[in-house]
């Protein structure tokens, strides 16, 4: 693999690392509220399991962005990396709705969106790069889990 080659997978994966743990820094406050005070459904995994789980998501999320990025010029790359832009906005702002204004029922439709987008840039990269798509499966198995979560938060509180 040349150098240049090295040098987008490691800006896509910082880049999304980055937009990770901004969101996170951003909802710190209300994760703290939301870990002493709410309460969390029968499946619900402990605090520290998800920003282990986040890190290697992003991760794929960014390597997988990469290699579409790295792929020829067409259109279906074009349209694959603006709807990684705009899923990972999305990914963004879920945790600050969440969390900081806790509107559990406003997260869990922002999510279901989310959930649409990702599993549409999930096919979209399947047309540029199989890899890359296959790389988002635990991105929406996760996505899946967290509506399972965010659902059943909001029905409890």
């Amino acid at each position: 693999m040349k150098f240049k080659s090295w040098k987008v997978y490691i800006i896509g994966v910082l880049f999304t690392e980055a937009a990770g743990v901004l969101s996170a820094l951003l909802s710190r406050e209300g994760t703290k509220l939301y870990n002493a005070a709410m309460i969390k459904p029968l499946l619900s995994p402990p605090p520290l399991a998800f920003p282990i789980a986040w890190t290697i998501l992003y991760a794929l999320m960014g390597v997988g962005a990469a290699r579409v990025f790295l792929a020829p010029a067409s259109h279906s790359r074009t349209k694959s990396l603006w709807l990684f832009f705009i899923q990972l906005a999305f990914n963004f702002s879920w945790s600050i709705i969440f969390f900081n204004f806790q509107a559990f029922s406003a997260a869990f439709f922002w999510l279901l969106i989310l959930l649409a987008l990702a599993l549409m840039m999930t096919l979209s990269f399947r047309k540029v790069d199989m890899l890359a798509a296959a790389l988002q499966i635990p991105y929406l198995l996760w996505l899946t889990f967290a509506g399972y979560l965010n659902f059943n938060v909001w029905m409890l509180n």
